[in-house]
């Protein structure tokens, strides 16, 4: 668990750190609009690698004006409809596209 608390925290800090001169690329409105998603994307990707049900290393999440884009693959269809309810139970996530693909 301390493992993929500090994997969670390094994830985060590299989010933050690399994607802050994204947000005028990303036609965002307002920087703190970018911090918000940035913000979403980490948590949604922090609960999935903290889920003994997703594998969070193969879901990617990216995050634009609080819509949720889940994408790569998952081992069953159980898998991917619980990465979608991980990202809908995150506070300001307006919606959630589910792009995840099923591969045995």
């Amino acid at each position: 668990m301390n493992m993929k608390l500090a994997l969670a925290a390094v994830m985060t800090a590299a989010t933050l750190l690399t994607a802050t001169g994204c947000a005028v690329g990303r036609h965002q409105e307002t920087a703190g609009a970018y911090v918000d998603d940035a913000g979403i994307t980490t948590l949604v990707k922090s609960r999935m690698l903290e889920s003994k049900l997703v594998s969070g290393t193969s879901i990617s999440v990216e995050t634009l004006n609080g819509v949720v884009m889940l994408s790569g693959f998952a081992k069953s269809s159980v898998e991917k409809a619980e990465a979608e309810r991980i990202a809908h139970g995150v506070a300001n996530v307006r919606s959630v596209r589910n792009e995840i693909a099923v591969r045995p």
